[in-house]
């Protein structure tokens, strides 16, 4: 085979490639935030955190994944004796309408899927979720996501054979020339293991979009981030535990916010 039939056939294999990655990916967006926050428990009260973020959408379903890298102020360390930490999840789904080319839609669903999250950080915390899933058709609503899992730890992590309900949401409104967006998540855990408390994690944002506002193109978002969280990891408040030794466990912090679109 000459040289230019060979290129010929490397350029229509990598147009194939590129054409059936096209196929699969419909979507994506990346996006990096940064949070100052105050009154945290558990951890030290004060952190910084830098998250990525990505979201996608597929042929067969969805992706989103985030980590958070975690500084906290002063001289503060948490019980591995740092003073930073990560955290992150990995959250795939598969969506059964788009796996089987049919409209699965029924009054408020708008689709059936199966989603599975592995949870991952410092000091061998891995957890791996798996369960039914529901997109909803809420008026006014950009999406809204009900999400059921069965959860299983691995390592040093309490919380096996529990039952977790994750709804995720977000919520546009128009103010003035700009948007304000309303998204997060809850995660609750509706039951108890043996040294594992049911809990529950709710995450909401509230933020401008400066970069609309001022026309400098990409998403640039402005505002804060309310994180309270009953029984944090899994720590009963009632318990000695939370109460004399480390002031509680239930969470009520709040975080401005910085957050990019690329």
């Amino acid at each position: 085979m000459s040289r230019f039939a060979t290129g010929l056939s490397l350029a229509a294999t990598l147009l194939s490639g590129q054409a059936m990655a096209a196929d699969l990916l419909q979507w994506q967006d990346n996006s990096l935030t940064y949070l100052n926050g105050i009154d945290f428990k558990v951890d030290p009260p004060r952190q910084q955190t830098l998250t990525f973020e990505h979201a996608s959408g597929w042929s067969f379903g969805d992706l989103f994944i985030f980590v958070d890298g975690i500084k906290y102020n002063t001289e503060a360390t948490n019980g591995a004796n740092d003073g930073h930490s990560f955290y992150g999840e990995i959250s795939p789904r598969l969506s059964l309408g788009k796996l089987s080319g049919s409209d699965l839609s029924f009054g408020p669903i708008k689709d059936l899927l199966l989603a599975a999250t592995y949870e991952f950080g410092e000091d061998d915390v891995d957890s791996y979720l798996l369960g039914p899933a529901v997109d909803l058709n809420v008026p006014g609503f950009d999406f809204f996501q009900l999400n059921t899992y069965y959860r299983e730890t691995d390592g040093k992590r309490d919380g096996s054979g529990v039952w977790q309900i994750t709804p995720a949401w977000s919520y546009t409104l128009a103010v003035g020339d700009s948007d304000l967006v309303i998204d997060g998540f809850m995660d609750w855990v509706v039951d108890n293991d043996d040294s594992y408390h049911a809990n529950l994690h709710f995450n909401p944002q509230i933020k401008y979009d400066m970069a609309k506002a001022m026309g400098w193109g990409k998403r640039f978002y402005v505002g804060v981030e309310y994180d309270y969280w009953s029984d944090k990891y899994g720590i009963d408040d009632d318990g000695y535990v939370g109460d004399e030794i480390l002031g509680g466990t239930d969470q009520s912090a709040i975080s401005l916010l910085l957050k990019g679109h690329f």
